[in-house]
């Protein structure tokens, strides 16, 4: 009895938890996130290393004389460039974007670039937010990356709609990395949400590919998306995974490990019941593609594997504690990892020897499968009590419960294109507009 009243039994708990925290989060690897998630198919991932080098085009200041490009060059065929923004036509309000019309894949692509660590103006975008500061469309978005998004369109909505009515058969793309991805992925959603804007363009000719991306959006709205919004994640990238705001991680850039391992040890101590049921936590959107190369306990990279899902719990909940986790998150290994792994399928799709008919079919199967796969994850956030979520319609919608919020939705319906603009850029505590008059399209 003597023994034990001699134990000091809080160290002993506190020990217990620290070495339970420290099993946990050394233990897990990054391809635990998606080891039960289906494999890609070249066709769905075709597009992804091709817009990550024209994400990389816009770092250039001119194309026809690249300081920089990859091995085999951008890609790009400069008399096809439609427009290139650079901070000086943005004023800073959004990163520098290009929009180029790709005749060979019958796509209009609009990409953007990400945090340009030398620009005041990139961080205003990430700093302008609080958590829930901007409810938009029945969920929690990100405020400054929204007002960006409202920016680009409202600049460049005449020329996409020109462009998308000169050719029908052409999709329109949303393509940017970690702070464009955001950006990107919220102009998807306002571009579905304003379709008569562009000419009334299909809800399936919009689509957007979010290369390492920002968590910028709720559960409910990550997850109504995932038809038209896809995310790149590469093995251990920091970024989808942590929920600390992106103002604090920028802040804090030049102790981002630490912050990384707090934020780490704060998570292991939440439930995953209880994430899932904040609603203002946001995600990273969309159906998530997830590279692996590297696995537990083995040295060296591997041929790349991509596996594909709409999860809704198990969203990159947790972040991997990686020398690579920062390495990860660059365009640069990213389109270099999507272009081995794309190429790697490619040739195992060959040797199989598969006739053009049966892949017009397998094509058409894989469609279907992501509709089903798509309607299942709503299902399952109905299930799980998602905030915001009830039995989805032909397009999945969540909504609010209470009558206000369908108030609001109706409202929205009404909503012109010039009162979305004022509501989305209100004035701040001093009076003074965030955003006086729209870009320049010179």
């Amino acid at each position: 009895m003597s023994i034990l009243c001699g134990v000091p039994l809080l160290e002993c708990v506190y020990c217990i938890g620290c070495v339970r925290w420290a099993w946990k989060r050394c233990l897990h690897n990054a391809a635990h996130d998606s080891e039960e998630w289906g494999l890609a198919t070249p066709q769905e991932f075709e597009p992804v290393p091709r817009l990550c080098r024209y994400i990389m085009a816009v770092y250039e200041d001119d194309l026809r004389r690249p300081l920089w490009e990859p091995p085999g060059g951008y890609g790009i065929d400069h008399d096809c460039v439609i427009l290139k923004r650079g901070y000086k036509d943005t004023r800073g309000l959004v990163p520098p974007y290009l929009l180029y019309l790709d005749h060979h894949h019958s796509d209009i692509v609009l990409a953007i670039r990400g945090l340009n660590m030398a620009k005041n103006s990139d961080y205003a975008v990430l700093l302008d937010n609080k958590l829930g500061k901007k409810k938009f469309d029945g969920g929690y978005v990100h405020n400054g990356l929204l007002k960006a998004a409202g920016c680009i369109l409202d600049a460049e909505c005449g020329i996409l709609k020109e462009t998308l009515e000169k050719y029908p058969n052409y999709r329109l793309t949303f393509a940017g990395h970690s702070l464009g991805s955001g950006v990107a992925a919220l102009l998807t959603i306002v571009v579905v949400q304003n379709r008569d804007r562009l000419g009334n363009i299909e809800r399936k000719r919009v689509r957007c590919y979010a290369v390492a991306p920002a968590r910028c959006m709720s559960l409910n709205l990550a997850v109504r998306y995932a038809d038209v919004i896809n995310s790149i994640v590469l093995q251990d990238d920091f970024l989808p995974r942590t929920a600390t705001p992106l103002e604090d991680v920028f802040k804090s850039l030049f102790c981002l490990p630490c912050i990384l391992c707090l934020r780490c040890m704060r998570d292991t101590c939440i439930s995953e019941e209880r994430m899932l049921k904040d609603p203002r936590r946001l995600y990273a959107p969309g159906r998530l593609y997830h590279i692996v190369e590297r696995k537990p306990f083995r040295c060296g990279v591997f041929p790349p594997v991509v596996r594909s899902a709409v999860p809704v719990d198990g969203r990159f909940e947790h972040i991997v504690l990686s020398c690579n986790a920062t390495s990860d998150h660059a365009i640069i290994c990213i389109e270099r990892e999507a272009a081995t792994a794309l190429e790697f399928m490619q040739e195992k799709e060959e040797s199989l020897v598969i006739p053009p008919k049966q892949k017009m079919e397998r094509q058409q199967t894989l469609d279907k499968e992501h509709n089903e796969e798509h309607k299942a994850a709503l299902r399952r956030a109905v299930t799980l009590a998602v905030p915001h979520a009830f039995p989805p319609s032909d397009y999945g919608t969540f909504s609010d419960d209470d009558s206000n919020h369908s108030a609001e939705s109706s409202s929205r319906a009404k909503e012109s294109w010039d009162e979305l603009i004022q509501r989305l850029f209100e004035k701040d505590e001093s009076g003074r507009l965030l955003l006086n008059k729209p870009l320049s399209a010179d």
